[in-house]
């Protein structure tokens, strides 16, 4: 019977439980109920704010890593750049080192074809004179006597017209 005592309906009983029950639930509401639902409220939004500050962070990295990409190829650009221009400087300072070498190498040739041309005609000019004198002595000896100065002048002419000096000067 205990069993059926416990299911069994008891309006007095009923009424005070629903009372009781009531009073429970007021006092709840009132002193329970709101701080608890300001706690998950106030929760709530915290771990919204910091899923969109986690998600603002994310954007920013995001940003940022796309930046850090950008710049990172304008970089690289400007160094293809500098070495382009570097790489165009030494070509030319080298096309420019090789003009300047091939003009003064000219220039060099030109002066040492001058000299050779200066020391050629000196030479020819020692030979004629040393061939004068080997023949106003060739002559002195052959005809054992010295020669006035009419007739030196005259051998002279005559030797220099019968020697071809640049043929000697090419023999040598």
């Amino acid at each position: 019977m205990i069993l059926a005592d416990l299911i069994s309906v008891v309006p007095g009983l009923m009424v005070w439980t629903l009372i009781a029950f009531g009073l429970t639930f007021l006092v709840l509401r009132r002193y329970a109920f709101g701080p608890i639902q300001k706690l998950i409220d106030e929760r709530r939004d915290r771990i919204r704010e910091a899923l969109d500050e986690a998600d603002k962070a994310r954007q920013e990295a995001r940003e940022l890593r796309e930046l850090t990409q950008s710049e990172r190829e304008e970089a690289k650009a400007e160094r293809e750049r500098i070495l382009e221009d570097s790489r165009r400087q030494a070509q030319a300072q080298l096309e420019q080192s090789r003009a300047q070498a091939d003009e003064d190498l000219k220039r060099r040739l030109d002066e040492n074809k001058r000299e050779i041309e200066a020391e050629n005609r000196r030479m020819a000019e020692q030979i004629r004179r040393d061939v004068v004198e080997l023949t106003l002595l060739a002559a002195e000896k052959v005809t054992g006597k010295s020669l006035d100065a009419d007739d030196q002048r005259r051998l002279i002419d005559e030797t220099i017209e019968e020697v071809d000096v640049k043929k000697l000067v090419s023999e040598n």
